[in-house]
């Protein structure tokens, strides 16, 4: 198709309204993982209309479309997260959240509204194409493991793709840039709860008690020495010690104290590693203060690693949208994405869409009540996906 058609980026900026106007729609109506009905329904309807095979409600609301060409081919899957935060939006701008404490913090409207002028584009060559488009909507990404419970019901199957792609704004990075990075570039996330017990009694006779918040300061303090002690320095992991909670009243020593965390990590061996020497400095420590503890350790999702040779397609359709002193690979975040479950089945490429704008204002962090993109992002993001499409290694 390339070769008969190379104006992608043309026909992507003829969208453009549309795309903004998708995106807003969204945006004034943003929903929670597994709670997104409207979305989905606005997202079949579209589908629908242009003639794709659709699914929906597949883990509860997820929606997948299928454009069958009239050649055989390869099955390539894009996928589209559609998950708002539980965040009361700050801006004030005429396309704010109508939702009281729903907001589209991360940019997920923007992926919904790329989906859908991917999808009204790749109607047109439907008679070129060879092979299967496969566009999967999917609900519930902040958190809650949407992917994995749609790899569950069967997303990955009839037809099977042999190609994965997905993509995210970045505020991170300005406007007109991409980054594509052939290795992993999301890391796996883990959260760990640990009690740790001792005997309580009365503030001012600790001879007599066990004193968990003494265990526990120690646990907290030791705990940083393994990243810096224990991991190589040539590798990367965060340790995160997020809340600590014991006693009632300022007189009295309590029997427990309970913590949590998280653990971020991109290489299997090195999670293992921080696993192994979390339990042994939290186990040692408490022994030391007389208290015991108990660990549990749950894995959420797995690290976000791109295919050196899909990547490949995808940096080389970036430059031709955006031009290659505008593409990098350097965008690595500790951050963790349930785009994992797909790409640890199929080969595939996670990558990033620069969409700030400080000039405008719109930079503001990811998860923040004051985050906005420069919408100039949703045509450039639609360009990149059919560049990719078109490319010789996935013939459409």
């Amino acid at each position: 198709m390339e070769q008969q058609d190379t104006n992608f980026k043309a026909r992507s900026e003829a969208l453009r309204e549309q795309l903004i106007a998708w995106r807003r729609d969204f945006h004034q109506h943003p929903e929670l993982g597994f709670q997104e009905h409207r979305s989905a329904g606005v997202i079949a309807d579209h589908l629908r209309g242009l003639g794709y095979r659709v699914q929906t409600g597949v883990a509860t609301t997820g929606v997948v479309g299928l454009l069958e060409g009239q050649q055989p081919g390869p099955v390539v899957m894009l996928r589209f997260d559609m998950d708002a935060l539980p965040v009361a939006e700050a801006n004030e701008v005429p396309y704010a959240s109508r939702n009281a404490e729903v907001m589209h913090a991360c940019g997920h409207d923007a992926h919904m509204a790329m989906g859908m002028g991917v999808a009204a584009l790749m109607v047109s060559y439907r008679d070129r194409m060879k092979g299967t488009l496969k566009l999967v909507f999917q609900p519930g990404e902040e958190g809650m493991n949407g992917a994995e419970v749609m790899v569950r019901e069967g997303v990955l199957e009839n037809p099977r793709p042999d190609v994965v792609l997905a993509a995210h704004v970045w505020n991170e990075k300005p406007i007109g840039t991409v980054d594509v990075l052939p290795a992993a570039v999301m890391a796996a996330a883990d959260k760990w709860t640990c009690t740790v017990r001792g005997k309580g009694g009365h503030g001012a006779a600790p001879h007599q008690t066990v004193d968990p918040i003494v265990a526990a300061a120690q646990i907290v303090t030791a705990l940083q020495t393994v990243v810096s002690r224990n991991v190589s320095p040539l590798e990367t992991a965060v340790l995160t010690v997020g809340t600590i909670h014991g006693g009632n009243a300022f007189n009295v020593i309590p029997a427990q104290v309970d913590l949590t965390g998280t653990v971020r990590t991109y290489n299997p061996r090195v999670q293992q590693t921080v696993w192994q020497r979390m339990r042994a400095v939290m186990e040692n420590g408490a022994a030391a203060c007389g208290a015991e503890v108990e660990l549990e350790i749950t894995p959420l999702t797995p690290a976000v690693v791109n295919d050196a040779h899909v990547s490949a397609v995808v940096r080389a359709a970036a430059e031709a949208v955006v031009g290659a002193e505008n593409v990098s690979a350097d965008s690595r975040t500790m951050g963790s994405e349930d785009a994992a479950f797909f790409l640890n089945e199929v080969p595939g490429c996670y990558f990033f869409l620069g969409s700030a704008n400080a000039a405008r204002g719109l930079n503001a962090p990811h998860h923040n009540p004051y985050f906005d993109i420069d919408e100039d992002v949703l045509p450039l993001g639609v360009a990149v996906f059919m560049h990719a499409l078109a490319h010789q290694q996935f013939p459409f």
